[in-house]
């Protein structure tokens, strides 16, 4: 790849039309996320209890003291190897978020459907400390839109990112958060729930990578990437965003 040569006057004007196009768009994020913070709330009366650490506890403790809680999707199923190689991309950038959200009243958990065991042992390999819980044994996932028992898909299709669209072959997890309000009286609120590539905006590597000239280096989606332990290894990638639906 080669962009033209120019003058430094020529870059400049160049680069200040562009950044009138950014400040546009940084205007209307800006009015896009006052829209999101307020969109209606729904009430959760379902009595959903994860296994933790410290033993069974229930949607509400998830919030320790904090009033807002941040639900990541974390695609690890019973038995598998290892998580999701794009939830474990995302992944590698929560720790460094959490004492900043703790700060903003905020606590950000994982949640899988894999047994404790199997999400600590995963963890351990990764070497995250950020909090990662389990849902196995309820409706959590199903409810959320991120986990398909063989009674949810009719005629290869799901309920995903509010519409219903193909599962991806062989694959019965898909990524997501979803996120929750806690108020004085103990009520839990759901609030908002993202999927697809309405998750990418934690990807931090990725908002940097799209500043460079090479941008984010894919001939498919996140083809390149891989669990942090594996990029020296000679296996090819085998992210599953590559095979998710990734409207946004």
């Amino acid at each position: 790849m080669h962009n033209r040569i120019v003058s430094r006057e020529e870059w400049l004007d160049a680069r200040r039309t562009h950044l009138a196009r950014e400040k546009a768009l940084t205007r209307e994020q800006d009015r896009l996320n006052e829209e999101r913070r307020a969109l209606p709330w729904v009430r959760v009366d379902q009595a959903y209890t994860f296994q933790t650490p410290q033993g069974p506890q229930p949607l509400a403790a998830l919030f320790g003291p904090r009033s807002q809680l941040i639900t990541y999707h974390f695609m690890l199923a019973p038995g598998w190897d290892a998580g999701c190689t794009g939830c474990s991309f995302g992944a590698d950038h929560f720790d460094g978020m959490l004492p900043h959200l703790e700060a903003a009243d905020t606590r950000l958990v994982a949640v899988s459907r894999a047994p404790l065991v199997e999400i600590e042992a995963y963890r351990q390999r990764m070497g995250w400390h950020f909090p990662w819980v389990s849902s196995a044994g309820g409706d959590f996932n199903r409810d959320f839109h991120v986990s398909f028992p063989p009674d949810s898909v009719q005629d290869g299709q799901v309920d995903y990112n509010f519409t219903r669209t193909d599962l991806p072959h062989g694959m019965d997890e898909l990524h997501g958060l979803s996120v929750f309000y806690r108020d004085a009286e103990g009520q839990v609120f759901h609030t908002y729930s993202s999927y697809a590539r309405g998750t990418e905006h934690l990807l931090g590597t990725m908002l940097l990578l799209d500043r460079v000239p090479k941008g984010r280096n894919e001939h498919g989606t996140m083809d390149w990437v891989r669990r942090h332990d594996e990029y020296a290894s000679a296996e090819p990638a085998a992210c599953c965003h590559a095979a998710a639906p990734l409207a946004s």
